[in-house]
């Protein structure tokens, strides 16, 4: 067995700290430094579902990609999510571990994992500025049948793929940004690809940015589930942490934290 604070030191070496977000708030949520760690479960999100799955599992960490408080919590009664959340960890000595954006744009971190299994080569940053988000080449073809493409790769969810451009555009340069990125629009209208990927993409941002597409024949966008955008890094977490830690079990969680349940077309 190794003791949480000789996973975390390494935790910090390959995603330190010092490179989140300022808003952002990785690390340790619950848990003590010397607890013995056998086996760990990997999940985007921590929530009820991830930690009756991590019981079961009988794992003593859970590594998530979001951390459990990203805004201030003052009281964490049991009829609060959060509340149940950290009882549940307690009671069944799960401690649980983020790392966000701290993890989002290392060489194997989430946007570049994205990339890669979209098949993207060639990667480079897609704002050199921040060093946020990628681009990368692939053989050309037309943004429907790359969108086909990305649909297969990615993990099913309920709001699937939405796409914005004509869909006999071809395409060779792609720029994406796993997981929120609507901060990139502009970059991505700059950077001379000519698709741009990412999620949450508000009506007024992506509007705004067909609109000036269209005036300088600027990329084409496609809006994909942030959830399933980041679960793919989640194996290549897995793949490397259990190389240094080979006596440590690291398992990818099934379960889809997805938000939404279903879509309904007219």
């Amino acid at each position: 067995m190794q003791k949480l604070h000789e996973l975390i030191d390494h935790f910090e070496a390959r995603w330190p700290a010092a490179s989140a977000e300022d808003w952002d708030r990785p690390g340790l949520m619950v848990g003590s430094l010397n607890a013995e760690i056998s086996k760990v479960l990997l999940s985007v999100d921590v929530t009820k579902d991830i930690l009756e799955q991590a019981v079961e599992l009988e794992v003593d960490l859970v590594l998530s990609h979001h951390p459990m408080f990203l805004r201030g919590v003052t009281a964490l009664p049991e009829n609060s999510f959060q509340g149940e959340l950290v009882a549940l960890a307690i009671r069944n000595d799960l401690a649980i571990f983020a790392a966000h954006t701290n993890a989002d744009f290392q060489e194997t971190g989430v946007s570049n994992s994205l990339a890669k299994a979209l098949g993207l080569n060639e990667l480079l940053p897609l704002d050199p500025a921040s060093d946020q988000g990628v681009i990368g080449r692939i053989a050309e073809t037309t943004l429907i049948e790359f969108s086909r493409h990305a649909s297969r790769i990615l993990p099913s969810a309920a709001a699937g793929l939405k796409v914005l451009g004509d869909p006999q555009k071809r395409i060779t340069r792609v720029g994406l940004l796993g997981g929120a990125g609507d901060s990139l629009l502009q970059a991505a209208l700059k950077s001379g690809v000519d698709l741009f990927i990412t999620s949450d993409l508000r009506h007024h941002p992506a509007s705004d940015f067909k609109a000036q597409a269209a005036i300088d024949g600027g990329p084409a966008l496609m809006d994909i589930s942030h959830w399933a955008a980041e679960w793919l890094w989640l194996e290549v977490a897995a793949s490397e942490l259990n190389q240094a830690f080979p006596t440590v079990e690291f398992v990818v969680s099934d379960i889809n934290t997805d938000p939404w349940d279903f879509a309904v077309m007219q």
